[in-house]
């Protein structure tokens, strides 16, 4: 049984009081997301991110249309409730799909739904309650509107008051925005009231672009950073040639900066993994990271990584010889 020492370290999301483990396990993989995975797959890994000290989950009915949270659900319905905390989103709704859906959106061994848009008011308490039936608990912690980048209005003029609103009514505890558009989110913070944003992909070894204005505004501001994409689809933990960058072919140059980055961490033995997540974690405004997995090991080693010491003079001297950013 894991005590309480055990545990990952938790920090206060914002100002919302909602403490997280400082790795969130990112519930995508675990839907399906490139290749198909086993229920009892996703059940083992939900067990060895639990036995490592993870107690914050991060999904959304996008992950497998629903998919992720049924997994989710089925196991963390035998864990104590206020020992965990549950992110969803809301954005878009579930629906019977007609013709073919395996490999849509990336998802595989999905169930035969497909996704509809919707950021009004009915459509965010309609997802949230579907969301909470997948998960078959009692409460959500943490909503998010997901993907709102071609519909910002909508975003802003009906689903924050929606949500703002149930926040106030206190049946869920903490709300934000996810995506991958720095600016986007820049425009947000000023017309919501917000606890927490999630940014994926933009601060990393090879991409810190939310650490100019977005996460200093964000830490100004008093807002929860969770960060995604860590390992920008991969290529900081295995830059072979033909590796992803965002899920997309990685440029020549981009590999080779992924690749200097893992030579210099073998050289002082450290894992590039490591390196990347705690690069992360060291900026000030960011709360906690999202990483997904998709099977026991991967969890395993991920937190194992989060918790290796890397000297402070490590970062320094990896930043001086340019091969990695300085910590904004």
């Amino acid at each position: 049984m894991t005590t309480t020492a055990d545990v990952l370290p938790r920090r206060e999301l914002g100002r919302s009081g909602v403490l997280v483990t400082r790795l969130m396990f990112g519930g995508a993989p675990i839907g399906g997301l490139f290749a198909p995975v086993s229920s009892a797959q996703a059940a083992a890994t939900l067990e060895a991110a639990w036995a490592a000290g993870v107690r914050a989950f991060d999904t959304a009915p996008h992950y497998g249309v629903g998919l992720s949270e049924r997994r989710l659900g089925a196991f963390l319905t035998s864990q104590p409730r206020d020992e965990f905390v549950i992110c969803t989103k809301v954005g878009r709704l579930l629906v019977p799909a007609s013709g073919q859906v395996d490999g849509n959106e990336g998802f595989y061994g999905t169930p035969h739904l497909t996704r509809v848009r919707d950021y009004t008011p009915a459509g965010v308490r309609a997802s949230l309650e579907a969301s909470l039936e997948r998960l078959g608990l009692d409460r959500i912690d943490i909503a998010l509107i997901h993907d709102p980048e071609a519909h910002r209005q909508q975003a802003v003029g009906e689903a924050y008051p929606a949500l703002a609103q149930l926040r106030s009514d206190g049946v869920i505890r903490a709300i934000g925005i996810g995506m991958t558009q720095v600016r986007l989110l820049e425009w947000f913070l000023p017309r919501t009231d917000l606890d927490c944003v999630l940014i994926a992909g933009r601060y990393t070894l090879l991409d810190t672009s939310a650490g100019m204005t977005l996460l200093p505004e964000c830490k100004r501001r008093g807002v929860g950073v969770l960060a995604g994409g860590v390992f920008n689809s991969g290529i900081l933990v295995d830059p072979r040639p033909g590796a992803t960058f965002d899920y997309k072919p990685a440029d020549p140059v981009l590999l080779s900066r992924a690749q200097r980055i893992q030579l210099e961490c073998a050289r002082r033995g450290l894992a590039s993994g490591a390196l990347a997540q705690q690069f992360v974690l060291r900026n000030p405004a960011v709360t906690a990271i999202v990483v997904g997995a998709r099977s026991p090991e991967e969890i395993t080693l991920d937190t194992d990584q989060v918790r290796t010491p890397i000297p402070e003079a490590v970062f320094a001297e990896l930043a001086a010889a340019g091969i990695i950013p300085a910590t904004r």
